[in-house]
């Protein structure tokens, strides 16, 4: 054992430790001052937050919140646990591979998508020329016809860029032109990598369509037994994520169907190894960097349980393609959208995903310019080059948090997978509605969350810029629809917003309310700054002018306002209500306002006014109302 000199550093070495005990004391002290009564655990319980999934985010870990999971991580058939072990080995929650992305970074993959094979060329090579390595080609609806491919192609050398293919229910035409391509440009076999992208049970999800899998099983027996880098079957988990299911379903489903996949390949004569051999999995990362992190590591933990249950365990290296998550895209602020795919490019790179695509910040405005692919990559490379995230192996393991997280949500997962298991597989759960009526569910909770802005989706629900002029795009390809809806962050919002765009084009101007401000502005400026936010998040302007009123000059300042329906919001301090908040609305109301908000909880004024918006209150139920009652058609 090694003996560290005293270097006189230690600077904490003559004070005791503290102790869990004293924190929470502490934490009880700052509950008390701000009027809540709760000691110990309770008090830590109070500074919790509730996520998805029966999940919770303590404020603090430490080596004994991570004991019992430790004590008990021996893999159990009952429960999914696994010990966390070393990168490149089962169970590879720490990597699929040894030496992770240190030697190369991560596989920066860019999605290209357009209907011309000329023009989709032109965006493969100047990608390929500027750090993107390898290439995710949608083919079939929504993208180049089948025997546009080798135009698309075109000038790429393909033993060096890797292509995956999205062709829906064309994989098997859209692999048989890849594996030909190969064989005319004289591709050796082993130099051939990517993914054919056949996935049945994903074009099911996403169209209610079901295929045959026999083209897919046959592509499988093929690639395994001649195209050593090529994986037949891609498990796209996109189509649950983005109807709106958790981070834990989206695990359960994955894992349902590369488990069926597993029983169809084995049946039809590979075997157990050469079937884990042949699938890729694609996940959704979001701005919830360390749930991210979290959930590529629980990943591959279950898929290495199920390697091992199935007689496989070194076979168990779960190959994930992670993309930034489409839900957390917005129309509006979409520059917003680069700080987003930014957060979700180092969360997936992280956690450990093995290739990255990042969506361009323009995603969901039509087919995405040079200027935005052009970020979308350079995220990458500076996350690899500048920021040298690769360098070291899962940098989040040993972090209490991580691996408290990566525990609960492979439970989690786990149990749900189960429950898929037991319904009939997959295939049977998509088609009994099982999958679509739990994922509304989810999606139902937290859409009760975004439209009371406890999850905040900044540039649209929070700070709102009604000026802004979004930039013009191509209409984007139709994406194969039909199955489970495609939901988005933003939608309830964008409706808002869509309703206020229509005014402004039919009168020039946008939807107004008049905020009468009370005294000084540090009496008002807080609540006039939230209700200013809030009304414009539907796109309604707030006019405060002028900056101060008080019951002689609030009826005047209204009728001056231009405010649209008659609608008044007063703010200020409670004090301030009780003295001057009945005067002031009997002023408006004589000036002609029709509806008196208050910036405030209910009870406040209560004889004074109409309705109350406060932190909390559902701004989307709120905004459609105020736009009905202004007239503004829907």
């Amino acid at each position: 054992m090694t003996v560290l000199p005293d270097d006189g550093l230690s600077l904490a070495a003559e004070f005791p430790d503290a102790t869990h005990e004293q924190w929470q004391r502490l934490v009880e002290g700052v509950l008390r001052k701000s009027g809540k009564e709760a000691s110990g655990t309770a008090a830590e319980d109070a500074l919790s937050t509730q996520l998805e999934d029966g999940l919770r985010t303590r404020p603090l870990y430490t080596a004994a919140t991570t004991a019992t999971t430790a004590a008990s991580a021996t893999p159990s058939a009952a429960d999914g646990r696994a010990e966390t072990g070393l990168p490149g080995f089962a169970p590879f929650v720490r990597g699929g591979r040894a030496a992770g992305n240190v030697a190369s970074g991560w596989d920066v993959r860019q999605r290209l998508v357009h209907t011309d094979p000329a023009r989709l060329n032109e965006a493969v090579l100047a990608d390929l020329e500027n750090g993107v390595t390898s290439l995710w080609i949608t083919v079939g609806q929504g993208g180049i016809p089948v025997s546009g491919l080798a135009r698309a192609l075109d000038g790429v050398y393909l033993d060096l860029a890797p292509v995956a293919l999205d062709a829906g229910a064309e994989y098997p035409e859209a692999a048989a032109e890849l594996l030909h391509l190969y064989a005319e440009r004289g591709v050796p076999a082993e130099a051939a990598h990517g993914s054919l992208g056949a996935d049945p049970l994903g074009h099911e999800a996403r169209t209610g369509e079901a295929l045959d899998p026999a083209p897919a099983l046959a592509l499988a027996r093929q690639t395994a037994a001649g195209w050593p880098g090529l994986r037949a079957l891609t498990v796209d988990a996109l189509p649950y994520h983005e109807a709106g299911g958790s981070a834990a379903e989206e695990l359960g489903l994955s894992l349902a169907t590369g488990v069926a996949y597993l029983r169809a390949l084995t049946e039809a004569g590979l075997s157990t190894e050469a079937a884990f051999g042949q699938l890729e999995f694609r996940y959704a990362a979001t701005a919830d960097q360390f749930l991210t992190i979290a959930k590529l590591r629980a990943a591959r933990r279950l898929w290495a349980r199920i390697a091992e249950v199935s007689g496989a365990p070194e076979a168990g290296a779960q190959r994930q393609h992670a993309v930034t998550s489409p839900v957390m895209m917005t129309r509006r602020d979409p520059w917003v959208n680069m700080l987003r795919t930014t957060v979700a490019c180092m969360a997936a790179g992280v956690g450990g995903a093995d290739s990255v695509t990042v969506l361009p910040f323009d995603h969901e405005l039509g087919l995405p310019d040079a200027f935005a692919r052009r970020i979308a990559r350079n995220t990458s490379t500076v996350l690899l080059e500048e920021s040298h995230l690769a360098r070291v192996i899962d940098p989040a393991g040993g972090s209490w948090y991580v691996e408290q997280l990566t525990d609960e949500l492979a439970h989690a997962a786990w149990d749900f997978f189960r429950s898929i298991e037991q319904a009939g597989g997959q295939a049977a759960a998509l088609r009994s509605g099982l999958v679509a009526e739990r994922l509304a569910a989810t999606w139902a909770a937290r859409s009760k969350k975004l439209a009371t802005r406890r999850e905040p989706v900044t540039g649209v629900s929070e700070f709102p810029l009604l000026s802004e002029k979004l930039p013009a795009r191509e209409p984007a390809p139709q994406a194969a629809s039909g199955g489970l809806p495609r939901v988005r962050r933003d939608e309830a919002y964008e409706a808002l917003r869509a309703r206020s765009d229509a005014h402004l084009a039919a009168t020039g101007a946008r939807p107004r309310i008049f905020l009468a401000a009370l005294g000084p502005a540090a009496a008002h400026t807080a609540r006039a700054t939230f209700a200013a936010n809030l009304f414009q998040a539907g796109g309604i302007e707030a006019v405060h002018d002028p900056v101060s009123v008080d019951p002689e000059t609030a009826g005047p300042a209204f009728a001056a306002s231009g405010a649209d329906g008659g609608m008044a919001v007063i703010c200020s301090s409670d004090a301030l209500y009780e003295e001057q908040a009945a005067a002031v609305s009997a002023a408006l109301r004589a000036a002609g306002a029709t509806t008196v908000f208050l910036a405030g909880r209910p009870g406040t004024a209560e004889a004074a006014v109409d309705e109350y918006v406060f932190a909390g209150c559902d701004a989307v139920a709120v905004l459609s109302s105020v736009l009905d009652r202004m007239g503004i058609a829907r």
